[in-house]
């Protein structure tokens, strides 16, 4: 899939898909999104907000208010890709999201996955 296909899909489409893949996994929305606050700075109010708008998920990541400057703490793979090597911006933001939310259906602690 072109970055340019991940740019324009829906927030509102990919949200529900994070957060069934932790549910899966006995994990919570309260959890999912703290992740997403810790990584973008979006309030779980705004959260909600944005999940029920049109947002694209090119403008959430690109709009998010406060992005955590430990996100480059995020290493690993996700779908084969490791994340740190990464080079456009966008599609490495998307990964990081991707690989937080495979820590927290893996179990992993809080403390862990927020990099603390």
């Amino acid at each position: 899939m072109s970055n340019e296909k991940i740019y324009k899909m829906e927030f509102s489409k990919i949200y529900p898909l994070l957060v069934n893949k932790a549910e899966r996994k006995g994990r919570t929305r309260a959890e999912v999104d703290e992740v997403i606050t810790w990584l973008t700075g979006y309030t779980a109010e705004q959260i909600a907000s944005l999940s029920g708008s049109g947002i694209c998920y090119g403008e959430f990541f690109r709009d998010a208010p406060a992005k955590n400057p430990d996100r480059v703490k995020i290493t690993g793979t996700v779908c084969g890709v490791r994340v740190e090597k990464i080079e456009d911006e966008f599609l490495r933001e998307v990964r990081y999201l991707d690989k937080l939310v495979d820590e927290l259906a893996k179990d992993k602690s809080m403390d862990k996955i927020l990099r603390k």
